[in-house]
């Protein structure tokens, strides 16, 4: 059991690291890692099956910013790898699919806040002159914090009984409970805003206050308002496109 253990904490590991250090192969989806776990463990098609069903779950779980819905990457995991070892169907695997997905949001708010110290300590290291230090904070030291907060979860419910994982998220109290979902309401909002500041300028505060009012009053989606978004893009860049040919062609008169 050690073993299957290491070899799914080391899967887990790639699934983490997959949209923030190899870029986006798509393998923190729940159809891929439980496919993995199952040729990890010898039983595709049980992988397969149980990794279908979450993904169905997981298509209305949307992570914008730094907001952490439920973690169903790691929930696909574990309860694929229950489902094989124990010889229980899909469907009871996903009896322990929700309890860790829950777990694994709760420790990546957790992790998030910690990580939310690397600005500051980055910002001083730069300021002494250490960039190698700054840069590792980051490329390293939270590729490390990233990668245990999946390792050890999962090998620990592998290792020692899935019951274990379950008893842990009973255990958890429920004011703590309330003061990450706080946490997590107010990181996207801080997110926000460490954007804003970048990116705010006078021209730009217009069209920002205009998609947050339609938003906010027009009852409108957010993915209405993209598309109402990319047109007046679209228009906004033929009538500057057509402002400067016209200026070109004048200014060929001129000099005629």
């Amino acid at each position: 059991m050690f073993w299957q253990a290491l070899i799914l904490g080391i899967i887990g590991i790639i699934v983490i690291l997959d949209s923030r250090f190899f870029g986006r192969l798509n393998v923190e989806q729940p159809l891929i890692a439980s496919t993995l776990v199952g040729l990890a463990l010898g039983d595709v098609t049980k992988g397969l099956m149980v990794g279908a069903t979450l993904e169905l779950i997981s298509l209305g779980l949307v992570n914008v910013g730094a907001a952490a819905p439920p973690d169903m990457a790691m929930g696909s995991i574990i309860a694929s790898a229950f489902s094989i070892l124990s010889g229980a169907s899909p469907e009871t695997a996903l009896t322990i699919a929700i309890p860790i997905a829950v777990l694994g949001q709760l420790l990546g708010i957790v992790i998030r806040m910690g990580m939310s110290s690397f600005n500051v300590m980055a910002e001083k290291f730069i300021d002494e002159g250490k960039f190698k230090k700054a840069t590792n904070l980051h490329i390293i030291w939270g590729m490390v914090l990233y990668a245990l907060g999946y390792f050890i979860p999962i090998f620990v419910a592998i290792y020692f009984g899935t019951n274990l994982v379950k008893q842990v998220v009973n255990v958890i109290p429920t004011w703590l409970t309330n003061g990450l979902t706080v946490a997590s309401a107010v990181l996207p909002a801080y997110g926000f805003a460490l954007l804003l500041s970048t990116m705010m300028t006078k021209k730009m505060a217009p069209f920002f206050f205009i998609g947050f009012l339609i938003t906010a009053y027009g009852g409108i989606s957010v993915t209405g308002i993209a598309f109402f978004a990319v047109l007046a893009a679209i228009i906004l860049d033929q009538i500057n496109n057509n402002g400067k040919e016209q200026k070109q062609d004048d200014d060929s008169l001129d000099s005629l």
